[in-house]
This record gives C-alpha cells, sequence and structure tokens, in this order.
C-alpha cells in the first residue's frame, strides 16, 4: 500500500480564506510560544534533575512569585484605601 502525504502548504491551500488568513495572524504568536518553550525546555536540561521535576519546581516556584505578588498588590491598594479615608475624613 502507497500512501502520499501531502505538504504543508497543499494543506494550507484548502483551507477556507478565513482560516488561512487567522492562521497567518497567529503564525507569529506561535512561533514566539514555541521558542520560549524550547528555551525553557534548555533551561530544565541544565539541572541535575530530569526535566519534568525541573519543570514542576519553575512552575511552583512561578506560582509562587504570582501569590506573593498579588499579596503585595492587595497591600497596596489596602493602603491607598486607607490613605484616601483618611484625607476625606480629614477634610
Amino acid at each position: 500500500m502507497y500512501y502520499v502525504t501531502p505538504s504543508e502548504g497543499e494543506v494550507f491551500k484548502r483551507f477556507n480564506p478565513d482560516l488561512q488568513k487567522r492562521n497567518l495572524e497567529l503564525r507569529d504568536q506561535r512561533t514566539k510560544d514555541y521558542e520560549v518553550f524550547l528555551s525553557q525546555l534548555k533551561e530544565y536540561s541544565k539541572s541535575d534533575k530530569p526535566i519534568w521535576e525541573a519543570a514542576a519546581d519553575a512552575q511552583r516556584q512561578a506560582k509562587e512569585q504570582l501569590l506573593q505578588k498579588e499579596a503585595e498588590d492587595r497591600a497596596l491598594q489596602q493602603k491607598m484605601r486607607d490613605e484616601m479615608r483618611a484625607q476625606a475624613h480629614g477634610r
């Protein structure tokens, strides 16, 4: 049995024009995402740990940083509210 696989260009030409336009618009973003993914894999591979453990550690650290930033933002917002209330009552 002989199978013929169409090239990427042939498949793209079969898309309807709306899908072609959308595909072209999102191509740059997909390329950037892939480059980020590869750079992360390279960083994970530098570790002595297996890649999946290094990735889990990186995700955990990113989550902790996000939670810390959110807590700092909430504290700053509360401080601003308190200052505004103090100014409003001081007048």
